[in-house]
């Protein structure tokens, strides 16, 4: 349960909630109320579960009609901060790190990837966000900017060497793919993204359905 009283898995289905809603107006056509039973069964989720989580982000719906489509959209941007910047970085910039740089979804959450750090010999001449890695360098950002997020794709190895400097630097909150934990303050808000083992939680199903 997190600070403000709303469980960490209803935080998680209310992007996926924001993801449909905006498609529906955007990609459909969609306009007026919807229902939390029309939003249920799109997605796949228990009616009870659809109304107990947008009740956190807009309340509760009108008898009989539903959510206002536009409203609920804009409640939704509300409660997850779409509306307040966030500047984040990214230390590690390979493949992985790269693709994180480059992709604008962040920005419907408010969140703007400003720069990325890497090694000097592994940083493209055409990379114009991606500095050398130095706390130096890292200090100059967050001098200039103010930075709520560190991204860490780096190897295992060096990913608490990574978090202390970020930690340094006053982070809020750490994106983290090293397949490592990180020892934080209990301020730093730490989440963890273990690639293989999400991919390995498929296969696990995979297997069980085909015995």
């Amino acid at each position: 349960m997190l600070q403000n009283g709303i469980a960490k898995s209803v935080l998680t289905r209310l992007p996926l909630y924001l993801e449909y809603l905006i498609d529906l107006k955007e990609t459909e056509g969609y306009s007026g109320y919807i229902s939390a039973t029309k939003i249920a069964m799109d997605l796949e989720l228990g009616e009870v579960q659809v109304r107990k989580d947008l009740s956190f982000a807009c309340g509760n719906g009108k008898p009989k009609l539903g959510y206002d489509l536009v409203a609920l959209i804009e409640k939704i941007k509300d409660y997850l901060g779409c509306r307040q910047r966030k500047n984040a970085i990214i230390i590690g910039v390979g493949k992985l790190g790269s693709a994180l740089l480059g992709y604008k979804g962040f920005e419907r959450y408010g969140i703007h990837i400003i720069a990325g750090f890497d090694l000097k010999d592994k940083i493209e001449e055409n990379e114009s966000l991606v500095k050398e890695f130095t706390e130096k360098n890292v200090l100059e950002v967050f001098e200039n900017n103010l930075i709520d997020i560190g991204i860490i794709c780096v190897p295992k190895k060096f990913a608490q060497e990574v978090c202390d400097i970020l930690v340094k630097m006053k982070i809020k909150a750490i994106w983290n793919f090293a397949p490592t934990r990180l020892k934080v303050p209990k301020n730093v808000l730490v989440q963890n993204e273990n690639l293989a083992y999400s991919l390995s939680v498929v296969s696990s199903i995979i297997n069980n359905k085909n015995k």
